[in-house]
């Protein structure tokens, strides 16, 4: 079955275009112009990914991503919207974004970053569903993660930034290399602070003590690794 998008787009003259562009590329395509008819359809339609506008009448879209990721919905998410500043760039990536396009911005870019991402949901299906991290263990399949029997909530990309930290145990990644396999080649974007941002968010969700970290570290000057298991 063919990949659907939701595109939740107030501009009239983007979202036709989007929507052109994406059906002749196969997709299925469903669109919303305001925040309130897109959360509903988010929640309804279950779409592969979404396409979200910032600036939206009714209700922004950090507004629609906090509701979406409290309820546990995970479709990945593009955030669309005319900011460049790196602050409104981080705020969405620590909201649960998964990628973030400025406007004005290429129909191809932005083609290139769904497809990016719509590889890697499909790709973390076929690796290793369970890890064990000291005392939290984390099911990338279901998007769970439990530490000492309390469930703990990570983001959909803070999950595949451990992921592949899971997949390089006892190697050193550096930061170049998470922004490859984490946001793909095509990356523009996401810089190597917010990397840094969303390690630190993790590491206070694993470690039991994130400012004496034991098992992802900081090696200076190149990147993280994560320990093996003692």
């Amino acid at each position: 079955m063919n990949k659907s998008l939701l595109i939740i787009e107030d501009n009239p003259g983007i979202r036709m275009s989007l929507q052109d562009e994406f059906e002749s590329q196969g997709y299925r395509v469903m669109l919303a112009d305001n925040g309130a008819s897109g959360l509903s359809l988010a929640q309804e339609l279950e779409p592969d990914l979404i396409i979200l506008d910032i600036m939206l009448p009714g209700m922004d879209g950090y507004e629609i991503l906090k509701k979406l990721r409290s309820r546990g919905d995970l479709p990945p998410v593009i955030m669309l919207t005319v900011k460049n500043k790196e602050i409104d760039k981080v705020l969405g990536l620590e909201l649960g974004a998964d990628d973030y396009v400025t406007k004005p911005f290429s129909v191809m870019e932005l083609s290139a970053r769904v497809k990016t991402i719509l590889r890697r949901t499909e790709s973390s299906g076929k690796e290793p569903g369970i890890s064990h991290i000291g005392n939290t263990t984390v099911d990338f399949q279901r998007y769970e993660a439990i530490k000492n029997g309390k469930r703990i909530d990570y983001t959909p990309l803070e999950l595949h930034i451990l992921q592949v930290m899971v997949k390089h145990r006892g190697k050193v990644l550096t930061r170049d290399q998470l922004l490859e396999q984490v946001w793909g080649k095509e990356n523009t974007v996401v810089s190597l602070r917010t990397i840094d941002s969303h390690v630190a968010s993790i590491r206070k969700k694993l470690e039991d003590n994130p400012s004496s970290p034991v098992h992802i570290m900081n090696i200076r000057g190149v990147g993280y690794k994560l320990t093996d298991p003692a």
